[in-house]
């Protein structure tokens, strides 16, 4: 299923990702924070959004909580190009995306550190759960392995 996607809500799309937003460009990263720049699929203007990057034995991923949208869909029209920003800071990577069979050691990860802020689009699903489960709810959460460019 690719078009799983749970659209932010009024607080989140106008307050919460705004705050972290603007602690991210001013170099501040929140639990690993960064600001994702990908060049629109539609537009080619870059388009900018706070992610949570993950670090992960030596790795680093993005885990999209949401499922499948808009960031996801341009970093694939992309060809996984994307850069990410803290501060002045700018990274450029490239994205291969993770099988969801194969993602499930991220998405445990993910979900042990950042449970409290994106458990709901898990359906009950968190960090303590089985691989099964984990494996289960996989295809509806992207996963993307970075590499710096």
């Amino acid at each position: 299923m690719t078009d799983h996607y749970r659209a932010p809500g009024w607080f989140t799309r106008n307050i919460a990702n705004r705050l972290v937003a603007a602690f991210t460009r001013a170099g501040v990263s929140l639990l690993g924070s960064r600001v994702l720049e990908v060049r629109g699929r539609t537009s080619g203007e870059p388009r900018r959004t706070p992610v949570n990057l993950l670090v992960l034995d030596g790795r680093q991923y993005l885990v999209s909580a949401r499922g499948h949208g808009q960031w996801v869909r341009n970093v694939r029209a992309a060809g996984g190009e994307l850069a990410l920003l803290l501060g002045r800071n700018r990274t450029s990577f490239h994205a291969d995306e993770v099988a969801p069979e194969d993602s499930v050691a991220v998405l445990r990860a993910y979900l042990k550190r950042w449970k409290s802020e994106v458990g709901v689009f898990f359906d009950g699903v968190g960090p303590e759960s089985s691989d099964e489960e984990i494996r289960r709810i996989a295809h509806r959460h992207p996963v993307f392995a970075l590499t710096p460019q």
